[in-house]
């Protein structure tokens, strides 16, 4: 063996050791096989293997599962492009025909029968399994009780106005206090902790009255002085959350997080209770898998208060109304300002007590839930595969035991048309928790990142392939490094039309481009073989104002914070990116954890030359003094609007507050190193371009002009440089001129790699400046390599062309079998054509083009095409396109003469479904209120033109 191929070898499976080792044992030793006899990383791109392959969240509906549909849907799903599947047992869908088959109760023999007979059939396709813990979230069970069911403390508050003698039942605070969230227990019970009498507004808790042992038989009767008052109710409700959407057997109370005997229970008896029966799970299951932890503000264990006092040197009691906020739905805060008003002194130190809280509860739920799961995938040799978010959680530190960390990828509508700076969580598919997650991974030196992607609940049977791609790619540009599309609902063929749909992913053979999906699957398929090999390259640190966030607004429901603070957060990574650098959040404990040498931080395989700190304003003095040892060390800290002032929490914070005081005037001297930023009132991306080159700091991916839609992120692996540069926008093509830096092209092959078919290009006489041409919904992967030899891309660029005017004959072939023809002298959107607006189905555009003389080098662009393209020329196929621009060259198939050109054109089911007013399952995801889509654009728009090759540009362009 030669020494360079025993080389890559042995670094192909050192990178590749931690999936690997994610694998059953038969799958295991398939891949490492295959693995070893790949030579170079281009065959592992082009060639995916299954586990590379996106995954499906399997939501079996009801658990009415029979096992010969398992088996065909699984091998639905293979041959559709599907590597795995995570087996999601769900509440079966209201609205929904069960068509009389019954449910198979979770756990029992018959109901691991038919998980063990799924599991074997995706052993034999060569698919990996997933399992979920329990079924819905977060997890319970109808067995629990006691002390195992969660429970939440929350205050009731009666603002009144004396003088007044006033009655109040202790019922009528239970109801005001009763949380409206999402998914209630029916059987939960309250018990009245505390009641006070509150002056408004609060100086001193001195001034409040306890009343506690005044009620009576579960009235209180008071008299309430002159002035304005507040009667407070301090309750614990015990089992007070429903798991959301449990299947049969798996529904009734949620279970406690925060009681650590209750957790190991409930997972080994999960566990015990199959492996009983069909074996080691080991045998047969990747990962077991927690869904995103939507604890509803669960707050509360019967040792709370002692274990805040030990940690946090205080008794928070008494200030435990004040610190909690009026919570709804997902536990999100109702009303900021439901209590009395406190005044200043007080204020801070029910601010300082509420970080307390916060990072208490996150500690408990480290050490109660989180090392506990991961204990027990690793006792039953499984790996963890966990979404640790919600609310409650550390936002980074809480990803990082877990084997596969997981974030949260969503269609919404305005996808692929805005990206706005006033919120931030419109345009953009991934959530809040993206970068977090994918940080986190970072930190600890994993590159398996995964993504509950695509999740749908707002463009139900109006997401293309397009959108898909869009979103997808955002996914990707967040640190995603493979998906599992959610989801595919088990589903049989004869269910009354369109399906059972517990989620809106509508991922099934009905749907109209369900036959062109492999295209979109093969194109994750590449992008995450290629990436799960590297490392993504950040030498930039974010450190977001998480203590004053938590003080103020207590922990937000993640990924969907009802508060951004600061609400321009995101625009700064996003800026970093789109100027051709990349970057991480990173935490307080990171920090003091790391190491400050030659001008770098570095933390485990990372390193990061600047930090950039968001309206940082609390800090322990212990992270300021590393901060300052970063400084000394040549590192250079960036303050976005403000310095830090103030230490968080409460005990001692005087002190404390000194101390920060002192070490941010000690930093200050360092003017160079320590610089205070203001934030722009718009336009982030400008502003960051300018701080790039006024302090030097210099990005691998020079963007001369850098778009709001326009995106990269950079992988290394082993000798290989790879970018990734994505078009967000589904209408506007940008044009852009991009400096590669020298660090990633010298002594390296520039090559354009093709993850739609798998092909590459040598890029030739690449000498650092590249004219990237992204299309919409477009991008590219360039790749630096030490390879010499293979085909050279040819760059081109086309003269404005030729319109094809009408007519057109047009032939509508209906979803539901029906066919129409029509003849348009000029092609218009069939949303706008009455007849026409609630089409499902291919649409064919027919037209006769003269030719007078034959030219190879003519292409046909049908511009702007809402669904699938495939264009035949003279009856031969020319291409089908799926996104972006729709050019297909033609001058090959051409002919002196009349030549027939067939434009075929698969539309979306939305507009169509919305008709189906008798289909209670169409009605709910498209017209009901609170989704009630709008109608789409559909069809060919055109201008349909011929236009031809003007040669090689000055530029490399791509």
């Amino acid at each position: 063996m030669k020494r360079r191929d025993f080389l890559f070898k042995t670094s192909f499976l050192t990178a590749g050791y931690a999936f690997v080792q994610t694998l059953p044992p038969l799958a295991r030793a398939a891949f490492t096989e295959s693995a070893a006899a790949v030579k170079d990383l281009y065959r592992l791109f082009k060639d995916p293997q299954p586990v590379y392959r996106p995954f499906v969240r399997w939501w079996w509906n009801g658990d009415k599962i029979e096992k010969d549909e398992l088996i065909r849907e699984l091998r639905l799903l293979k041959e559709n492009g599907i590597g795995g599947v995570e087996i999601n047992p769900i509440k079966f869908p209201a609205r929904t025909d069960d068509m009389g088959k019954r449910s198979v109760i979770w756990l029992s023999d018959e109901w691991n029968d038919l998980l063990l007979a799924a599991l074997k059939e995706a052993q034999s396709l060569g698919m990996t399994c997933d399992l979920i813990v329990g079924s819905g979230w977060p997890f319970g069970a109808e067995y629990l009780e006691g002390e195992e069911r969660s429970q939440i403390v929350v205050i009731a508050v009666k603002k009144l106005e004396g003088p007044l003698e006033y009655e109040s039942s202790m019922f009528d605070l239970f109801k005001e206090a009763d949380p409206a969230i999402t998914s209630p227990f029916p059987g939960r019970t309250m018990e009245m902790m505390k009641v006070m009498l509150v002056p408004d507004p609060l100086n001193s808790l001195d001034d409040v009255k306890d009343l506690t042992n005044e009620v009576k038989d579960d009235v209180l009767n008071i008299h309430i002085p002159q002035g304005k008052y507040a009667l407070y109710g301090l309750i614990k409700v015990d089992g007070f959350m429903e798991v959301i959407n449990g299947a049969p057997g798996a529904n009734g109370p949620v279970l406690n997080h925060y009681n650590k005997q209750a957790v190991e229970k409930y997972l080994n008896h999960m566990t015990d209770t199959i492996q009983q029966r069909i074996g080691p799970l080991s045998n047969y299951v990747r990962a077991l898998f927690t869904d995103s932890m939507e604890l509803e503000g669960a707050n509360w264990s019967s040792d709370m208060m002692e274990e805040f006092k030990k940690r946090r040197g205080y008794d928070l009691f008494p200030y435990l109304p004040f610190v909690l906020l009026k919570i709804a739905g997902m536990g999100n805060t109702y009303d900021y300002n439901y209590g009395v008003a406190l005044g200043p002194a007080l204020k801070d130190r029910i601010q300082r007590m509420r970080y307390d809280f916060e990072i208490t509860k996150m500690e408990l739920l480290e050490e109660r839930f989180i090392r506990p799961f991961a204990e027990w995938c690793r006792k039953n040799n499984v790996k963890s595969r966990v979404q640790a978010y919600g609310r409650g959680y550390s936002l980074l530190e809480g990803s990082f035991a877990f084997d596969l960390p997981e974030c949260e990828t969503w269609l919404k509508y305005g996808i692929g048309e805005k990206m706005p700076e006033d919120d931030p969580r419109i345009g953009r598919a991934y959530t809040m928790i993206n970068k977090y997650v994918s940080s986190a991974a970072h930190l600890k030196g994993k590159k398996y990142i995964s993504a509950e992607e695509l999740t749908n609940t707002d463009m139900v049977f109006n997401d293309s392939l397009e959108i898909l791609k869009i979103a997808g790619d955002q996914s990707t540009i967040s640190g995603v490094t493979h998906p599992i599309f959610h989801g595919f609902n088990y589903s049989p063929p004869d269910a009354p039309y369109p399906g059972w749909i517990r989620y809106g992913g509508f991922y099934n053979e009905r749907n109209t481009w369900w036959p062109y999906f492999r295209r979109f699957t093969d194109y994750k398929a590449r992008l995450s073989a290629l990436l799960q090999q590297g490392e993504m390259f950040a030498d930039i640190a974010i450190l977001p104002a998480i203590a004053d966030m938590w003080g103020i607004y207590s922990a937000q429901n993640e990924p969907f914070p009802n508060i951004i603070h600061p609400i321009y957060q995101t625009l700064i990574w996003e800026a970093i990116h789109k100027n051709g650098s990349g970057c991480d959040y990173i935490s307080e404990n990171v920090i003091r954890d790391a190491t400050m040498k030659n001008g770098f931080m570095h933390y485990g395989p990372r390193k990061y030359h600047t930090i950039f700190l968001i309206e940082v304003r609390s800090l322990e003095p212990s992270t300021l003094q590393k901060l300052y040892d970063f400084i000394l060390a040549g590192g250079r800290v960036f303050c976005i609007e403000a310095w830090p002032e103030k230490s968080a929490g409460w005990k001692d914070h005087e002190q404390r507050d000194q101390q920060v005081k002192a070490l941010v005037d000690k930093m200050k001297t360092h003017a160079d190193n320590f610089i205070l930023l203001k934030k722009p009132e718009k336009d982030f991306i400008s502003w960051y371009k300018n701080i790039q080159e006024q302090y030097l700091i210099r990005p691998y991916a020079d963007i001369h002009k850098p778009q709001n839609f326009v995106t990269q992120v950079r992988y290394q692996v082993e000798d290989a440089e790879v970018l990734f540069f994505t078009n967000s926008h589904m209408n506007e093509a940008y044009t852009m001129d991009i400096t590669i830096s020298k660090e990633i092209s010298r002594n390296r092959q520039a090559w354009l790699w093709n993850p739609d078919n798998g092909e590459r290009h040598h890029i030739a006489d690449f000498e650092g400046l590249v004219r990237m041409d992204l299309g919409p919904a477009d991008s590219r992967v360039l790749v630096f390599d030490k390879t010499r030899k293979g085909p050279t891309l040819k760059t081109l660029q086309f003269n404005g062309g030729d319109p094809l005017t009408g007519p057109w004959k047009v032939e509508f072939r209906h979803q539901n079998g029906s066919v129409n023809e029509i003849s348009m002298d000029d092609l218009k959107d069939l949303a706008e054509l009455e007849p026409f607006r609630h089409f499902t189905g291919t649409v064919i555009y027919r037209h006769t083009m003269q030719v007078a003389e034959q030219n190879d080098a003519a292409w046909l662009n049908l511009g702007k095409a809402h669904g699938i393209s495939e264009v035949t020329v003279n009856g031969q196929s020319c291409g089908i396109q799926w996104y972006g621009r729709r050019l297909c060259h033609i001058g090959n198939l051409l002919k002196t003469g009349d030549n027939a050109i067939e434009i075929k054109i698969i539309t979306n089911m939305g507009n169509y479904m919305k008709t189906l007013k008798d289909n209670r399952v169409a009605q709910y995801w498209t017209n009901e209120a609170r989704k009630n889509q709008p109608i789409q654009p559909m069809g060919l728009i055109g201008p349909v033109t011929v236009t031809s090759e003007e040669g090689n540009t000055p530029y490399v362009r791509i």
